[in-house]
C-alpha cells in the first residue's frame, strides 16, 4: 500500500491542528473601573465616616455627665412654710460705751475689767495739768465778769431807788402846795392876803404838780430800761454761769464714772498710760438682758421687716423674738438684723454665744416646691435641667421660681408636679443647653 507524505503549511497546519495541553489555558482580559468612579465611592465613604463621627461625638452645647454624680429631685404639690434659719450671736440688750471726754494720763484704776459697777461708781482717775490751768482761768474770768455784773445791777438798783424818793420829795412838795394854796385862796377873797402873795402861791402849786408829773414819766422810761438792762445781765449771767458748769465738768469728767449699772468689759486700761480725746476705754453691757445679732443674705433685704417673729429652741423650749433693728448696709453679701426677746429670754446664755433661729416671712401657703439646692446659687432660679421621662437626658429649661427656704424653692412657672430637676452645683454646665446622663462613671 502506497505511503503518502503530506506537507503542512505553517499558518494551514496551525489553524488544523487541534490544541492540547497547555496550549489549551486562554487569557481572560479584566474589565477595571473608570477611575471617576472610583474617586466618587472613595469621597462617600469619607462623607459617611464623618458623618458617624459627628453623630457620635458630643455637641458643643451638650455634655455628658455621669448620672451618679448628679442630684435629682422632684417637682410636687405641697405646703410652702416661708421660713428663714438664722444663725445669730448673743450680744448685750444695751451697750454703753465708755470714752475719755478729756484727754490725761490715768492715775489710778479702781475697777477691773468684767466687774458688775452700779451707776455713778468711780472707775478711774486722770489728771491733766494743761485742762486743770485752764478751767482755773476760766473760773477767775467768769467770777470777775459775774463780780462785774452785779456792780452793775446794783448801780441800776440804786438809780431806781433815787428816783423813787425824787417822787416821794416831789410829792410831799405838791402836796405842801397845795395845801397854801387852799389857805390862801379863802384868805385873798376877803383882803387878808395881798393878790400877789397868792399869785406867787398858785404858781409854784403848779410847779410842783408838773414836776411830780415829769418825775413820774422819767421813773417810767427808766424803770422799763432797767428792766430790760437787769433781763440781759441776768441771760449773761446765767450764761456764764452754764460755761463754768461745763469747765467744772470738764474738769470733772477727768474723774471716769459709770453712766449706768452693768457689767464692764473690755476696760483694760493701764496707771501711768495717756488716753486721748475721745478714745475708747470701755463698754458696760445691760446685766441679764440680752439680742440677738443675725447675718442675713442680701436676697432677703426687702422681705425683712421690722416686728416679724422669730422662734429659738433652747434647752428644750421655745423662745419668742421679733425684729427689732435692720441695718441696711451690705457687707460680703450680708446685711444685719437685731433680733429682742418677747418675753422671758433662755437662761445662762453668754455674750457671744451662737445660736440657730428661725425667722417666719409669711404664713404657710400651698405650692408648688422643689427641694432647694446649690443650683439656685448658679442660675439665680432663671433656668434649670429638666430630666427627661426616662433619665437619660436634661434639657435646659427658662423657669420663674419665688420664695425659697432652707429646704424647697416655690416654683412659680416653667415647671409641672412630677418633673425633676438637676438640683445639683451647675458649676461648668451654664453654657450648656443639655445634659446627657450616662450610667457610667
Amino acid at each position: 500500500m502506497p505511503v503518502v507524505t503530506l506537507k503542512s503549511s505553517d499558518a494551514g497546519d496551525t489553524a488544523a491542528t487541534p490544541p492540547s495541553g497547555g496550549a489549551m489555558d486562554r487569557i481572560v482580559e479584566r474589565k477595571r473601573l473608570p477611575a471617576r468612579i472610583k474617586i466618587g465611592l472613595c469621597a462617600a465613604a469619607g462623607a459617611v465616616v464623618l458623618a458617624g463621627a459627628w453623630w457620635l461625638a458630643p455637641s458643643g452645647s451638650s455634655q455628658t455627665v455621669a448620672a451618679s454624680h448628679v442630684a435629682i429631685g422632684e417637682v410636687r404639690q405641697g405646703v410652702f412654710e416661708d421660713f428663714l434659719p438664722l444663725r445669730a450671736r448673743v450680744t448685750p440688750l444695751v451697750t454703753v460705751y465708755l470714752d475719755a471726754v478729756e484727754g490725761g494720763r490715768v492715775e489710778k484704776v479702781l475697777v477691773e475689767d468684767g466687774a458688775t459697777v452700779i451707776q455713778g461708781q468711780l472707775l478711774a482717775v486722770l489728771s491733766n495739768a494743761d485742762l486743770q490751768l485752764s478751767v482755773l482761768a476760766r473760773q477767775t474770768e467768769v467770777t470777775e465778769q459775774l463780780n462785774n455784773m452785779r456792780s452793775q445791777e446794783l448801780a441800776l438798783e440804786r438809780n431806781r431807788l433815787d428816783n423813787q424818793r425824787a417822787i416821794i420829795e416831789s410829792d410831799a412838795a405838791a402836796a405842801k402846795a397845795h395845801r397854801q394854796y387852799e389857805r390862801e385862796a379863802a384868805l385873798v377873797e376877803k383882803g387878808w392876803v395881798a393878790k400877789k402873795t397868792f399869785a406867787d402861791t398858785a404858781e409854784d402849786y403848779n410847779f410842783q404838780q408838773r414836776r411830780a408829773k415829769v418825775l413820774r414819766v422819767a421813773q417810767a422810761t427808766d424803770e422799763r430800761l432797767q428792766s430790760q438792762q437787769l433781763a440781759q445781765l441776768r441771760r449773761s449771767a446765767e450764761s456764764l454761769q452754764t460755761s463754768l458748769a461745763i469747765a467744772n465738768a470738764n474738769l470733772d469728767a477727768l474723774n471716769l464714772r459709770a453712766p449706768v449699772s452693768g457689767q464692764l468689759t473690755a476696760f483694760s486700761i493701764q496707771v501711768g498710760q495717756s488716753m486721748k480725746q475721745g478714745e475708747r476705754l470701755g463698754q458696760i453691757d445691760s446685766p441679764g438682758r440680752n439680742k440677738l445679732v443675725a447675718g442675713v443674705d442680701e436676697f432677703y433685704l426687702g422681705r425683712i421687716q421690722p416686728g416679724q417673729t422669730a422662734v429659738l429652741d433652747h434647752g428644750g423650749k421655745p423662745y419668742r423674738l421679733k425684729v427689732a433693728k435692720i441695718y441696711p448696709q451690705v457687707r460680703d453679701g450680708q446685711f444685719e438684723v437685731d433680733l429682742q426677746f418677747v418675753g422671758p429670754e433662755p437662761a445662762g446664755i453668754q455674750r457671744g454665744q451662737g445660736l440657730q433661729a428661725k425667722l417666719t416671712l409669711s404664713d404657710p401657703a400651698p405650692a408648688r416646691i422643689i427641694p432647694n439646692g446649690a443650683f439656685y446659687n448658679d442660675t439665680g432660679g432663671a433656668w434649670v435641667f429638666v430630666v427627661s421621662p426616662d433619665g437619660r437626658s436634661a434639657e435646659k429649661r427658662s423657669v420663674r421660681l419665688g420664695r425659697r427656704n432652707s429646704d424647697f424653692i416655690e416654683v412659680l412657672d416653667g415647671l409641672e408636679p412630677g418633673e425633676r430637676i438637676v438640683t445639683s452645683p451647675y458649676t461648668g454646665l451654664t453654657d450648656k443647653a443639655r445634659l446627657d446622663l450616662s450610667d457610667k462613671d
